[in-house]
């Protein structure tokens, strides 16, 4: 298991780019009318989703196992009114609530592979049924091993078919090096199966 804790204290953060996903700021950008509800955001780092989120309008949860993540975050101008980072394990908590919209940036390839099924069942539990989990896939990274760890479509189909509708995906603009490398998906979640 990676200690992401270790990569934020020794500021060995590459995955950092110092501002919110392009594919995100597109997707915000081209749909200002989309439903409000509370937003979480796992492995958030520091929080540069998160606060696209916030600007656009949305109570956001920013959540990361590491906590100089989220001390890094909650020193970044908050761009919205309700913006909260906290410590938390995605996979394992409970979220004590469900969130309407869920954003994740490359989350998925980030975790061990044999944690995907956790995943999936966490992903069922923070969203509320009828919400949306948008993410940003990094499916083919050009690192051996991991993390990030390679993803595949039929992967992500085959664990969250059966609690979310894969309603859109496309190729999302992205940062320099992974231009035409990641896909952006926009599920659904079931109201009932």
């Amino acid at each position: 298991m990676t200690d992401w804790e270790a990569h934020y204290q020794a500021n060995d953060t590459p995955w950092n780019k110092g501002e919110a996903s392009p594919g995100l700021v597109d997707f915000l950008a081209a749909h200002p009318r989309l439903e409000r509800g509370p937003v979480v955001v796992p492995g958030c780092g520091f929080g540069h989703d998160a606060r696209a989120w916030a600007a656009a309008g949305f109570e956001v949860l920013g959540l990361d196992l590491a906590p100089s993540a989220v001390d890094g975050a909650a020193r970044f101008p908050a761009q919205g009114k309700r913006l909260e980072f906290r410590v938390g394990d995605f996979l394992r908590d409970d979220p004590g609530r469900t969130f309407r919209w869920m954003f994740e940036h490359t989350l998925f390839c980030a975790i061990d592979p044999t944690e995907r099924p956790a995943y999936a069942a966490a992903a069922a539990r923070w969203v509320a049924p009828g919400g949306w989990l948008l993410a940003v896939n990094y499916l083919d990274p050009a690192e051996p091993g991991g993390p990030p760890y390679r993803c595949e479509r039929d992967e992500l189909v085959g664990l969250l078919g059966g609690d979310f509708e894969l309603l859109e995906e496309w190729v999302p603009r992205s940062w320099e090096k992974r231009v035409g490398r990641e896909g952006m998906f926009w599920w659904r979640r079931r109201i009932s199966r």
